[in-house]
């Protein structure tokens, strides 16, 4: 069989090919937050106790439990 693919035939592999392609490509993933809400609420509480357990640890308040 040493026959070769008409213009025609040539084309319609390509644009097989190139629709396999497009249906089978993995989703574009959306861009994620640089921060998520969790990590913001936990970068905002982190800060606010900053000062809290500064001022234990320089004797300044005492822990009540």
């Amino acid at each position: 069989m040493d026959r070769t693919a008409s213009a025609d035939e040539a084309t319609a592999i390509a644009a097989a090919i190139a629709r396999f392609e497009a249906d089978t490509a993995p989703a574009v993933a959306a861009e994620a937050e640089a921060v998520s809400p969790w990590q913001r609420a936990a970068l905002t509480e982190a800060v606010g106790a900053k000062g809290i357990v500064q001022r234990h640890l320089e004797g300044g308040t005492k822990w009540q439990s």
